[in-house]
């Protein structure tokens, strides 16, 4: 038995529930999908309306003994914990549902939970490697750029450092948002897969005018020698054709957006690989550029432009999400920390501070 058809429908249904209520994108319904999976591969399809907390018992110490298949180690306290969520939402959701109600207890989901301090593993926030500003700038100044394709893929790392956009709504962009007079890209929710479909428009941070110049080479490229259309893609997928090998290789650039942002990613990769540097990820430029708002930044209103130019509403959202601080920076305020300054100065900055953080607290409670 590799599939209960009762199972299969409730499942269907509630995955138009969390899409359509909750508002779950697709990469969320995937994990869930998974999760619930993984639950019935342990249980040999038994229908979710026999479900016990013994199963879920069971099932914890199962997964637990779970190896991962690419690395063969055992599956990571925030595997488990995010697992193990999804079960219980499902199961408690689906304790409300005609049918189920009478067979399922509520509060039997409970048993899904990890312990108190397997929880806390799971959780906790591990420091991620950035990349610096002079590493970024390094990897583009080594790009090459003689043909179409390589003008692309340079423009396109040095764009994620101007703006901070996600990979995915980079891979939506069209040519008509970008205002190289304005200095600002506008990311319109209506054509542009952003993060919760906000629409943003993000002002050109300042990372040096030579990046710059090459987004402004890039967009004056594709208007005036391409003769492209401000509805055609701002970065246009790679055009495939059959080599003098009789093999498919990229000959070029396809007046099309990229269906994913795949194919960014392993631009990225290949960048850094080429540049001798270890892979950072697109959104890991975002990190670049929260650090350095904290550095750049005077005052409270500085701040929260440099946050809201990241497309948070809050500014708590650009610290606690982006804003670790690196060790070797830390060491470096705490020791300054122990040096004498100026008290009035010393007064009137941390007053300001501490001000701003009071309004915003109160404003996100509100919220």
């Amino acid at each position: 038995m590799k599939h209960n058809p009762e199972n299969v429908r409730i499942k269907r249904k509630y995955f138009i529930f969390m899409k359509e209520a909750k508002r779950q994108d697709e990469a969320s319904i995937d994990a869930i999908a998974k999760a619930l999976d993984r639950f019935e591969v342990y249980g040999k399809y038994r229908n979710f309306k026999s479900f016990h907390h013994q199963q879920a018992v069971g099932f914890k110490k199962h997964l637990a003994s779970q190896m991962n298949q690419q690395t063969g180690k055992p599956l990571s306290k925030a595997t488990l914990n995010s697992t193990l969520r999804h079960l219980k939402a499902f199961f408690q959701w689906l304790s409300m549902q005609s049918g189920y109600k009478s067979r399922i207890s509520y509060h039997d989901a409970e048993y899904f939970n990890l312990s108190e301090k397997e929880t806390r593993i799971a959780t906790a926030k591990r420091e991620r490697p950035i990349p610096t500003l002079e590493q970024i700038k390094h990897v583009i100044n080594r790009m090459p750029s003689g043909t179409a394709l390589e003008r692309r893929n340079r423009c396109l790392i040095a764009f994620t450092l101007l703006t901070g956009a996600r990979d995915s709504a980079i891979a939506s962009m069209k040519i008509k948002h970008i205002d190289l007079a304005a200095g600002n890209v506008f990311q319109d929710a209506r054509e542009v897969k952003t993060k919760f479909s906000k629409t943003i428009t993000t002002y050109f941070f300042s990372v040096g005018d030579e990046i710059h110049a090459i987004l402004q080479d890039w967009v004056e490229y594709l208007r005036n020698e391409l003769l492209w259309g401000n509805d055609d893609p701002l970065f246009p997928k790679t055009e495939v054709a059959q080599g003098e090998h009789r093999t498919f290789e990229p000959v070029g650039i396809k007046k099309e957006h990229w269906s994913t942002a795949s194919p960014i990613r392993k631009i990225f990769k290949d960048a850094f690989e080429s540049a001798g540097l270890p892979y950072f990820n697109p959104h890991s430029f975002r990190n670049t550029l929260a650090g350095l708002g904290e550095s750049v930044c005077q005052t409270p209103e500085e701040f929260k432009a440099w946050s809201q130019n990241m497309g948070h509403d809050g500014v708590l959202t650009t610290l606690y999400s982006y804003g670790t601080v690196q060790p070797k920076r830390q060491a470096e305020i705490i020791q300054q920390l122990g040096m004498p300054r100026d008290a009035a100065m010393q007064h009137i900055n941390t007053d300001e501070l501490a001000k701003a953080f009071a309004r915003e607290m109160k404003k996100q409670a509100l919220g």
